[in-house]
């Protein structure tokens, strides 16, 4: 993590932005902080560290990979021991005018405000590629906010916008699974559709149309199950089906072309890369 985004913590719990606010904070020692509530959202993202986190009086031991949401007016407070353990954490707010922007243009952007607002659910714990992810988007946030480039306005809108509704997708995602035998039927069918339509359009979103199924979801259930990526998945097979059309004779720059690869230049590189060869050498 890069060390000059990290914001110094001080004690202010009120915001001074008219729409939010997003810090970085690592810390050892950490100072008490009392039972305090906020006129705005708080987003909360745990990295690391020995603590607890009160919300309304009930104690929640928290976990890396924690996302936390508290409703304006939700009394709470971090409970962290004296430790030389860091205690890190992203830590956005956002106002309640900004939520109901968002709100009109999409209730999308509220999935994970309403379970905590009207269901009491304020924590929501993801895997570890996601939380990356996550992570990665506040980052990219902290990143633009921290500079003058063309531009920066927009982008960081664009990465706000994008890290909320990353945000609720991937929860909606996790309280609505496909259950195991779609998920089993999902993967036999990638699979026989790959080999069939090897030539094909085989893009994510080409796959999720055909599949009525969330491209994400897709991509993530694939990877953990098959432990690779589905993009690596239909490239290998694409070079294995050109290695083995070559090796018959057919034209390298004629093959390539028909298994989906856009042009020579870039398969001969992934050919390269696969086989420590080049197309030619198997003529």
């Amino acid at each position: 993590m890069k060390n000059n985004l990290r914001s110094a913590f001080n004690t202010r719990q009120y915001m001074v932005s008219e729409d939010f606010e997003l810090f970085y904070y690592s810390d050892t020692h950490f100072h008490e902080v009392p039972r305090h509530s906020h006129n705005y959202y708080e987003f909360y993202f745990f990295l690391e560290g020995d603590v607890q986190i009160e919300i309304d009086g009930r104690n929640y031991p928290l976990a890396p990979g924690d996302t936390i949401i508290l409703p304006p007016g939700k009394k709470h407070r971090p409970l962290v021991p004296d430790s030389d353990i860091p205690y890190r954490r992203f830590v956005l707010w956002i106002s309640t005018a900004y939520c109901n922007q968002l709100l009109s243009e999409s209730p999308d952007y509220i999935y994970l405000i309403q379970k905590a607002a009207v269901g009491n659910q304020y924590i929501t714990h993801f895997p570890a590629a996601r939380f990356y992810t996550l992570q990665t988007l506040a980052m990219q946030l902290l990143e633009e906010i921290h500079s003058d480039r063309y531009g920066r306005n927009v982008s960081i809108t664009l990465i706000l916008n994008s890290l909320i509704l990353m945000l609720n997708r991937f929860a909606y995602e996790q309280d609505h699974p496909v259950d195991a035998e779609k998920g089993d039927d999902l993967l036999r069918g990638l699979l026989a559709y790959i080999e069939e339509h090897i030539s094909d359009d085989l893009s994510l979103d080409t796959l999720s149309s055909h599949f009525y199924v969330s491209k994400f979801y897709m991509a993530h259930y694939f990877k953990d199950t098959m432990g690779i990526s589905l993009h690596r998945y239909i490239l290998k097979k694409r070079l294995a089906a050109c290695h083995e059309a070559i090796s018959a004779g057919d034209p390298a720059a004629r093959t390539c072309l028909n298994y989906g690869f856009k042009d020579y230049s870039s398969f001969y590189r992934a050919f390269r890369k696969e086989y420590d060869i080049s197309p030619r050498d198997l003529c």
